[in-house]
């Protein structure tokens, strides 16, 4: 009887010391064993081939993960259209606006801490955000505006749902777009390499909102001011919080501001659509300039919104983090409390399309659910440089699609790839 006690004892330490396994990292294994159809895989090969042979697409890199394993990864077509230089899965893309949510993770690292509250106003850290004034009227011809004085303070609430009425530079409204390339405000990637992050955020401290804070969502400069938060509450510029409290120990060894020299040679080449044709980017100009090759230079400004390069493994590793509920590989980064909180609906009724937005991602609704076959829940983003990403809590799903494109017009093809996914679920 004795025997079968410890018997029984020790089968239960053993399942309850494989329960409380960490999740292990990201490795490849049959579509199969993953509930994923190899057969049905084949139609991605078919309709991302037809993309790169039709002139659509230079190349791009897909990467599926499904409960917790890679079941497809591959890149399609040519890095370099006149080199014919094949692209390759470890190529690294700028990200652009896919830093956000690496950066709101950061914040929500120090909100843990119990360094800050998210309802905290944003002048408590940074004081030039104090007694804002929000857009009156705006004269076109010169730029001049009058202001009235903002109801409230913005909080960091505000900055992570893009709720707090700052504007994009270069990308965004005439308004934001003519007052911050007055003042010297850029959309943060390709800047001069005599610009100060903490010069630029203080300074859009002082410009007007373009309207009172919590009242809609503006796709902004957010996240870059969040950047700064970070480096005056952590005491460490960004670059260097990104490494040692998420890059390093997640294991993403290729995601940088600035690449190193010895991976120069895998930063993927940026084309432009002109007239449906696909050229080599010489200068992407959309009411100013990005340097194109701002990745290889050895800058200081870091960008929170938009300044990341980076592979689809080492994105798809942060996601997976995520989807465990803030834990990769036996380091935990945040509580899984933390992500239920960033990947919920932070908006409330505010008006954003058929989704909302929670804090650092698109939030897909029931609504937004019946248009695509994506799952109410799932948490996304995309780059201005055609990259996109979504992760899918509910079907345990990655998908990341990387293409390197300024202007393109084939804004179906993501939506497709999509669809080309969940239509390979087998079980």
């Amino acid at each position: 009887m004795r025997k079968h006690i410890l018997t029984i004892t020790f089968l239960f330490v053993a399942i309850v010391a494989t329960s409380q396994k960490p999740a292990s990292a990201l490795q490849p294994v049959t579509p199969e064993s993953a509930g994923v159809s190899s057969e049905r895989l084949k139609r991605l090969d078919i309709n991302i081939g037809e993309w790169v042979n039709d002139g659509r697409l230079n190349g791009t890199v897909a990467l599926i993960v499904r409960n917790g394993k890679i079941v497809y990864h591959k890149a399609f077509g040519y890095d370099d259209l006149e080199k014919k230089r094949p692209m390759k899965t470890d190529m690294i893309f700028r990200i652009a606006s896919q830093t956000k949510a690496i950066t709101s993770v950061a914040v929500m690292i120090l909100y843990e801490e119990g360094k800050i509250l998210l309802d905290d106003p944003v002048s408590a850290y940074i004081p030039a955000f104090a007694k804002q004034q929000v857009i009156k009227e705006f004269n076109e011809k010169d730029s001049t505006y009058t202001t009235t004085p903002a109801k409230r303070e913005i909080t960091i609430r505000d900055l992570l749902t893009h709720t707090s009425g700052i504007g994009y530079s270069q990308i965004g409204s005439k308004e934001a777009n003519a007052i911050y390339a007055k003042n010297n405000i850029t959309a943060g990637i390709g800047v001069d390499k005599d610009q100060s992050l903490a010069v630029a955020m203080k300074k859009l401290g002082t410009l007007p909102l373009m309207h009172q804070p919590g009242e809609k969502f503006t796709y902004g400069l957010n996240t870059d001011v969040l950047g700064y938060l970070v480096e005056v509450v952590s005491g460490k510029s960004l670059n260097d919080f990104f490494q040692q409290r998420i890059f390093e120990p997640l294991g993403m060894n290729d995601t940088y501001f600035y690449l190193p020299s010895s991976k120069h040679s895998r930063l993927a080449h940026l084309y432009q659509e002109t007239d449906k044709k696909l050229t080599t980017a010489k200068e992407v100009t959309q009411n100013g300039k990005f340097l194109l090759e701002y990745p290889l230079t050895a800058g200081t400004y870091y960008s929170g919104g938009a300044g990341l390069s980076s592979t689809a493994l080492d994105y798809a590793i942060f996601l997976q983090m995520l989807l465990n509920g803030g834990e990769y590989n036996g380091k935990r980064i945040l509580a899984r409390n933390t992500v239920r909180m960033m990947t919920m609906n932070q908006i409330g009724d505010t008006n954003m399309g058929n989704n909302k937005f929670g804090l650092g991602f698109g939030i897909t609704t029931e609504k937004g659910s019946s248009i695509l076959p994506t799952p109410e829940g799932v948490f996304e983003w995309g780059g201005a440089f055609s990259t996109s990403y979504w992760a899918d809590p509910q079907e345990k799903l990655i998908g990341i699609l990387y293409r390197q494109l300024w202007g393109s017009t084939q804004r179906d093809i993501p939506n497709k790839y999509k669809v080309l996914v969940y239509q390979a679920l087998n079980d």
